[in-house]
């Protein structure tokens, strides 16, 4: 089942997929709401999921679906290229982690491993990975919650407590909570000062 809130994005990755001969494109999704109302009837044996969308977004609905399919097979296929998203959605129950950039093929090997119940991880992910467990480098970050973590990253790229209330379809108070708490886990002062921590967590591009 491909999950991604991009039409475009699931008809090339249905062509790629559909064309190879141990594979079938079951079911396709464009959120993770959706996602959790289609796994049932659908019951893919893998689940290709994009993290970046709308409504509960991609990392909570691995959480979501995990808790009631304990079985199912995720491979996250994202955007985003740092460690630290990568380590989240192991964290959260994820069977693989790759990057939009990858090859083709990649994808192909990814969801093979991941169907054989192997757990995948793009070579430079994992390696960045290992070294921080080997460095043993304490990140504060994830201290966050996922909901604080979603804030975080939407404060230190420039947007406005009001905005992200409204696209999280919560209160402009409750946010404000969210960023006090954050500033304290963080032991950050100011809006600067988050997209500081982002930068050298390597979330946002300078």
């Amino acid at each position: 089942m491909l999950v991604d809130d991009h039409a475009v994005v699931r008809m090339g990755f249905r062509l790629l997929l559909d064309a190879a001969p141990d594979m079938r494109v079951v079911a396709e999704a464009d959120s993770g709401e959706e996602a959790m109302r289609r796994i049932d009837e659908a019951r893919p044996e893998v689940v290709v999921m994009d993290i970046s969308m709308p409504g509960i977004g991609g990392l909570e609905a691995v959480r979501r679906i995990l808790a009631k399919e304990p079985a199912a097979r995720i491979l996250v296929l994202s955007a985003h290229e740092d460690a630290m998203h990568a380590r989240r959605v192991l964290k959260a129950g994820a069977a693989g982690y790759l990057t939009k950039r990858s090859a083709a093929q990649a994808l192909i090997q990814a969801i093979r491993e991941v169907c054989q119940g192997k757990t995948f991880l793009e070579p430079q992910i994992a390696q960045e990975l290992a070294l921080r467990q080997v460095a043993g480098t304490a990140e504060p970050l994830d201290t966050l919650s996922e909901k604080e973590f979603k804030v975080f990253l939407a404060l230190a790229g420039g947007q406005s407590v009001q905005d992200i209330a409204a696209v999280m379809s919560l209160s402009p108070r409750t946010i404000g909570t969210h960023l006090y708490n954050i500033k304290q886990k963080l032991g950050a002062s100011n809006s600067a000062e988050l997209a500081l921590i982002a930068m050298r967590a390597g979330l946002l591009t300078p």
